[in-house]
């Protein structure tokens, strides 16, 4: 196989050579270093290209490097690949629930998982073009592709040029990180970044990890037509989440037909003729399953190696990446870094922040800081958790009391109507008052819906201000207008509200009142 010409993207169809000519041109010829570099960018993942684009348009002279693919994780192998699959196997389960909504589906209808792929790779294909090398180049960016690898604080050297800054950035991303299980090399294993390469459907298929990745990919396989088993050390999936928002999750993949083997360490894997053998152990025993593939969907690994680090006098470890303050600067005060690469919430979203923070740091003498970030994400799996803020656990551990407003979709007309009525608007306020903290909705556009408790966070609007905010009905937005109700309500204390009967009652008997007390 042409793996360099390719970059390893395959299958070689029409779709990814559209990719690989946008984001990795064949033909592509590095330029000659410009001078000094006000800001050399080395990564052309989310961040990397956020922070070169921005730089450039502010009229900075930017140097980006990239060694692989332009786009990085999000294009390439994580956002875009994963939500078009996750889409279609949403649709399919959609068929097969149709005729609940009194829609009669003809016997025999199927998943064609190949045009399934295929769709993907046209759509990721159509999306690359925004993260493409020409467009970069437009936008007056010096792009180079090639391995970089510090000579010094004020330097770097890519195929066999240096190139000179009065900054620099590291958006070098993170990359699925291999589990040391016995037989597992061997065997051979998908991960994030192979996956997506698939032409054919395992018919069975073991996912390690019950983490998001985990059960995005799970529920959304499962749903297009393979037996999938989740093997996943803790006592319950999405570890981290809120645990009424998990509890919902782990019903539905249950209900779905997704094996679940929880409190379980994968020990050994071995092939056999029949498949590939995962014997495991949890807190009943030992036990095996035979899959036709393995997915690791837990660990990811800073992309630190290979950088010359040292010579540049950047600190950083192996596991949490590269380490920065909270301006997002590392020990060499010419040196930023942004995304996967330094930061614990591996997020898209996250790296674009976090690049936009590094521009006015770094160029403009910014003091922007990474602390003052509100950071919300959603798990896209059908329904959706989407969260921002804190979690009532972490209040607690600040030493701030919470109370706790909950509205249950079964509640909500329009979520009733589309028979989607599993899941709830929780909202966490600071007690006797309306700040909000934090808040979690499970809906199937949980993530849609996410943004509007995001904006009161930012602004520092009050729970009470949205029970004054029209929604339209019907929605399963309303629901979040609801929950601010029902914290006005617990506003009305006894006194107030003999108060209110009081002054009702005087208006009913009042000849000045309103025609209906006549």
């Amino acid at each position: 196989m042409d793996t360099e010409g390719s970059k390893g993207v395959f299958p070689q169809d029409r779709y990814n050579k559209i990719l690989i000519a946008n984001v990795f041109p064949p033909d592509w010829r590095n330029p000659a270093p410009s001078g000094r570099y006000n800001l050399v960018v080395i990564g052309a993942g989310t961040a990397g290209l956020v922070a070169a684009a921005g730089a450039a348009a502010l009229g900075a002279k930017v140097a980006l490097v990239e060694r692989h693919l332009m786009g990085g994780d999000c294009l390439n192998y994580g956002c875009v690949p994963s939500k078009a699959v996750i889409r279609s196997s949403r649709l399919a389960e959609d068929v097969r629930s149709a005729d609940g909504f009194g829609v009669r589906i003809p016997q025999g209808v199927t998943v064609d998982f190949s045009a399934v792929m295929e769709r993907m790779r046209r759509l990721r294909a159509k999306i690359s073009s925004h993260d493409s090398a020409n467009r970069f180049r437009e936008l007056g960016v010096d792009l180079f592709f090639g391995e970089a690898r510090f000579t010094g604080k004020d330097s770097l050297e890519v195929g066999g040029k240096k190139l000179r800054f009065a900054k620099a950035v590291i958006a070098t991303g993170a990359r699925a990180a291999a589990l040391p299980i016995e037989g597992l090399r061997e065997a051979g294993y998908l991960t994030n970044e192979t996956v997506f390469s698939l032409t054919e459907r395992p018919e069975r298929l073991a996912v390690i990890g019950g983490g998001p990745l985990g059960c995005e990919l799970a529920q959304a396989f499962q749903r297009l037509g393979s037996k999938v088993s989740i093997i996943h050390t803790g006592e319950h999936l999405l570890g981290r989440e809120d645990s009424d928002a998990a509890r919902i999750i782990q019903e539905t993949f249950l209900q779905e037909g997704v094996q679940l083997l929880l409190h379980a360490r994968p020990e050994k894997i071995s092939g056999t003729s029949e498949g590939k053998m995962v014997f495991y152990e949890n807190e009943i025993g030992k036990g095996s399953i035979v899959v036709d593939e393995i997915l690791l969907g837990v660990g990811r690994a800073p992309n630190v190696e290979g950088l010359n680090l040292e010579a540049a006098g950047v600190a950083y470890d192996v596991k949490a990446g590269v380490t920065v303050d909270d301006f997002l600067q590392t020990s060499n005060p010419r040196v930023y870094a942004a995304g996967d690469i330094c930061l614990p919430y591996k997020f898209t979203h996250m790296a674009d922040a976090t690049a936009r923070i590094v521009i006015q740091n770094a160029l403009f003498m910014g003091r922007k800081k990474l602390s003052e970030l509100t950071i919300s994400w959603t798990t896209y799996t059908d329904p959706e958790i989407a969260h921002v803020g804190m979690y009532e656990w972490q209040a607690k551990e600040r030493g701030i009391e919470v109370d706790t407003f909950l509205k249950s979709f079964s509640e909500v007309d329009r979520a009733v109507i589309d028979s989607e009525e599993s899941g709830f608007v929780k909202i966490h306020v600071k007690r006797g008052s309306d700040k909000i903290l934090g808040a979690t909705i499970v809906a199937r556009h949980a993530g849609e819906m996410i943004g509007e408790i995001g904006l009161a966070l930012v602004k520092g609007v009050g729970l009470g201000a949205l029970a004054n905010v029209i929604h339209p009905y019907p929605t399963q937005a309303e629901a979040i207008r609801q929950v601010a109700d029902m914290y006005k309500r617990t506003r009305l204390t006894p006194f107030i509200e003999s108060l209110l009967s009081f002054w009702l009652r005087l208006r009913r008997w009042s000849p000045k009142g309103s025609s209906y007390s006549s």
